[in-house]
């Protein structure tokens, strides 16, 4: 994944300031896992699939199961050639395109409600932010195997392996910057068998509110870990 040439790149601050204008859902699905990524959070999945390995600017970027569209627009305010989001949920969609209109995006991205199945075509780049499997376990792999039959480079979030206090607390006092860590090694062997190659993994930092009754904290830290994905040569 070469890193393309052009005219200028956007600081992430400015950055983080247009996704602090994307709405979130308004009434999450506990089922479908719709948690928010934080403005900085997403702006560092962003940037990292950006500038430094070329997948979103001049590209045809998928978000897939986009919710309120922080990423798909996210990919557009970049300048990816074109944007598709997809979210199974009418009213994620609805509010996606709201904010595309908001945001001055409304020509940018498209918009569809359809479970992901229903995805074919040829794109550059999927960026994806899937369930995690905590509430139907092995959810994000139907996102796995349908990024990497539509795409050649994949930037997909998943559930850290295990509750580590240590990289959690890096992650905070390093202000959310990145931490290169080691993939999964059963999420490594089904990628590969997907035909996929991880290119290299980001711990970075999701801070969940209380959202559902079975919430026991005003808010819990997490780590996330970003994989960057490729196609076997």
């Amino acid at each position: 994944m070469g890193v393309p040439t052009q005219k200028r790149i956007i600081r992430k601050l400015d950055l983080e300031r247009f996704l602090s204008q994307v709405k979130p859902h308004p009434f999450p699905n506990v089922n479908l896992e719709q948690y928010t990524l934080s403005e900085s959070t997403a702006a560092t999945m962003l940037y990292l699939a950006a500038y430094t390995f070329g997948g979103i600017v001049g590209k045809r970027v998928l978000d897939l199961g986009c919710g309120t569209g922080r990423l798909a627009l996210g990919a557009a305010f970049l300048g990816a050639k074109s944007v598709v989001g997809v979210d199974i949920d009418e009213t994620a969609i609805k509010v996606a395109s709201e904010n595309s209109a908001n945001v001055g995006m409304r020509a940018k991205v498209s918009w569809v409600e359809t479970d992901i199945d229903a995805i074919a075509g040829k794109f550059d780049t999927v960026l994806q932010n899937p369930p995690f499997g905590v509430q139907k376990r092995t959810a994000d792999r139907k996102f796995l195997e349908k990024a990497l039959e539509v795409a050649d480079s994949v930037f997909s979030l998943h559930n850290h392996p295990s509750t580590d206090k240590r990289l959690i607390s890096v992650l905070k006092s390093g202000g959310g910057q990145p931490v290169l860590v080691e993939a999964n090694p059963f999420l490594r062997k089904f990628i590969g068998e997907l035909g996929g190659q991880v290119e290299a993994v980001y711990a970075l930092p999701l801070v969940i509110p209380k959202m559902f009754d079975f919430h026991t904290k005003a808010m819990h830290e997490i780590a996330i870990d970003l994989y960057v994905i490729g196609k076997k040569e």
